[in-house]
């Protein structure tokens, strides 16, 4: 699983700044995945992930998203990441689902309510949108 997460991690460095979400025209067609990395305060790291498990995951089911897997790591700089993959039909899918869960009133709530409580839950946000190559491996389900 460490190998796996260094893999992806290596291509998010390669790959350079992900594209917008709101991007108008989708990149790529057919099935997609995102990964997310978030780099996150040590001092919130329980408070990040209970706020992740037990709100943020389940209201984003709402929405259609399938977390694959869920990681933690550390950046070259050491600093602690939040890494997860998400499965996607297409582009288009993943970029209404954010705008969805993004607009979602108790996800709204419960992050005002859980800043105000804990601070800064998030220093910065890596989101890359991965399609397959023809020859790649399918993944397991």
């Amino acid at each position: 699983m460490r190998l796996a997460l260094a893999a992806i991690t290596s291509l998010v460095l390669l790959a350079g700044p992900a594209t917008s979400i709101a991007a108008a025209e989708p990149m790529f067609s057919g099935h997609i995945q995102q990964l997310r990395i978030y780099e996150i305060p040590e001092e919130n790291r329980a408070a990040f992930n209970d706020r992740f498990r037990d709100h943020a995951a389940r209201i984003m089911k709402r929405y259609g998203f399938n977390i694959r897997a869920i990681w933690e790591s550390r950046s070259p700089e050491g600093k602690l990441q939040f890494v997860y993959l998400l499965d996607w039909q297409d582009e288009m899918a993943m970029k209404v689902a954010w705008t969805r869960f993004m607009a979602d009133t108790e996800w709204k709530a419960i992050k005002r309510e859980t800043g105000a409580r804990h601070g800064t839950f998030v220093n910065g946000i890596t989101d890359m949108t991965l399609a397959p190559v023809p020859y790649s491996p399918a993944l397991a389900k």
